[in-house]
């Protein structure tokens, strides 16, 4: 998992909440175990005007120009704003995938469902919790500026706008760690890789029989 500290990116909008799972990535692209090959099919519904079929070249299906996605001035985005329960429907975890694949590292909106929050951990995209009137406040500027940019300094727990107004967020602290390290699960289990081959050799010699070490 790609560690994450700073982030300083471009703001794309996702102006809506209950922004489910199969909004983020429809059913019929979970297709795979990877995680990687998702991005294009990120919003898919909403970012092209036919019905997408898993294996299709995406680049050559028709935009659909009135989503924000798919215009210029917000080519590159690496931080998404939304609004309330962002990531709500089905776990899969196929969602953060998508997101990050895309380019995103963080969304930012003023809740999120549970399951997928802790999935953005567990896959280098993090999820920020603000106010409603943050919220609003930064789609104000969004509107406005063409190119508002946002830092999220996740060590000092601060998302810090280009005229150094800062608004600080929440983060458990071993989610934290874990992020700022590029620990995902495995990560975690192969930091204690010693501690586990030494319990295997133990093991093995402990109960021989096991391991058809008898004849």
């Amino acid at each position: 998992m790609k560690a994450l500290t700073t982030v300083t990116g471009l703001v794309a909008p996702m102006d809506r909440s209950n922004v489910d799972t199969d909004m983020i990535i429809p059913k019929q692209f979970l297709k795979s175990i990877k995680r990687s090959g998702f991005g294009p099919n990120l919003f898919d519904q909403l970012r092209y005007l036919d019905e997408g079929q898993p294996g299709q070249d995406s680049s050559q299906r028709p935009l659909n120009p009135d989503f924000p996605l798919n215009q210029a001035r917000f080519a590159g985005a690496s931080i998404l704003l939304s609004r309330a329960n962002f990531g709500c429907g089905s776990s899969r975890e196929h969602a953060p995938w998508a997101l990050e694949d895309y380019g995103f590292r963080v969304v930012i909106a003023s809740s999120f469902a549970d399951i997928f929050y802790n999935n953005c951990f567990k896959n280098g995209v993090l999820p920020i919790v603000v106010d409603d009137g943050q919220i609003e406040r930064w789609f104000k500027r969004l509107d406005a500026q063409v190119g508002f940019t946002l830092t999220v300094d996740l060590p000092n727990q601060q998302v810090i706008d280009a005229d150094g107004n800062s608004v600080a967020f929440e983060v458990n602290d071993f989610r934290k760690h874990c992020l700022v390290n590029g620990l995902d699960d495995i990560g975690l289990t192969l930091l204690e890789a010693d501690k586990i081959k030494q319990y295997e050799l133990t093991h093995a010699q402990q109960h021989p029989w096991v391991f058809g070490q008898i004849k």
